[in-house]
């Protein structure tokens, strides 16, 4: 599997969807496509023929809104025809602007209201070790979340009842709606944050695959500690004139802004 060249793929899939729905979020569902080529072609214990086998891990997509870089790496991976992911957020699409779990098998949750997907990822890393299965459970959050009260909580939870099989990556990218998170509300020192309560921790480039296969190979060989990924990644990743600009944080998609996109990303492929 020629790992670069999916998540490419993908991008220009975030891309063409959020176009075609006329509404979405492209800067983080972009930046995150690497950790989730990662995760789904590499790393993730599941069987898109059996979306519901019992002794799959578990992903927890807790920023919701990034859901097209989830749908499409799930399409790409064999969950369902990447036909449509054209269908993005229409009226009786199974893909709606956030994941609805009943409507899309092979979603664990239903995610909106940020800072939530954190306790729920405990709460199914709890069950899943009361009842002495060995799945993993992995959950993805923006940097923004942790504004959120109720995520230091599940923090301290997580750390209380040793959840080793869990898994959280934070998409490190700086910007939020508004501007950057460090001028609304400042986060860092994240790393001595999360070393206080008693996780194991690691810090990576968010898009060399090289260190975010070897962080989530050394998270799933811990076993009494959960384990947070800080991935640094750049929001807008491999499309020049949205990279690293918040206002892409939530913005349509032009005409003239997708075939400029879907321009560069496959002129990377050559």
């Amino acid at each position: 599997m020629d790992l670069p060249k999916t998540a490419n793929q993908i991008r220009q899939d975030v891309i063409s969807m959020i176009y075609e729905a006329g509404s979405g979020h492209p800067a983080g569902s972009l930046g995150m496509a690497d950790i989730f080529t990662a995760l789904y072609f590499e790393i993730l214990k599941h069987d898109p023929a059996k979306p519901d086998w019992e002794d799959r891990d578990r992903l927890i997509l807790s920023n919701g809104h990034i859901c097209p870089v989830q749908y499409a790496s799930m399409a790409r991976a064999g969950y369902f025809s990447p036909d449509e992911l054209k269908t993005l957020r229409k009226f009786g699409s199974r893909l709606q602007g956030h994941p609805e779990r009943k409507s899309l098998p092979g979603l664990e949750t239903t995610s909106g209201p940020l800072g939530c997907g954190l306790s729920q990822a405990c709460g199914i890393a709890w069950a899943l070790l009361h009842d002495k299965k060995e799945s993993q459970v992995f959950c993805l959050m923006s940097d923004t979340e942790l504004d959120e009260g109720n995520v230091w909580e599940a923090i301290m939870f997580a750390d209380k009842y040793r959840l080793g099989n869990l898994i959280v990556v934070i998409d490190r990218n700086n910007i939020q709606s508004d501007g950057g998170t460090e001028a609304i509300m400042p986060l860092d020192p994240i790393k001595d944050k999360f070393l206080s309560f008693g996780w194991q921790v690691a810090e990576i480039d968010g898009h060399n695959f090289e260190e975010i296969l070897g962080a989530f190979r050394e998270a799933k060989e811990i076993s009494d500690d959960p384990t947070v990924i800080i991935a640094h990644t750049i929001p807008g990743k491999g499309v020049s004139f949205m990279e690293g600009k918040y206002q892409w944080h939530s913005r349509v998609i032009t005409e003239e802004d997708m075939k400029k996109a879907l321009e560069e990303l496959k002129e990377k492929t050559l």
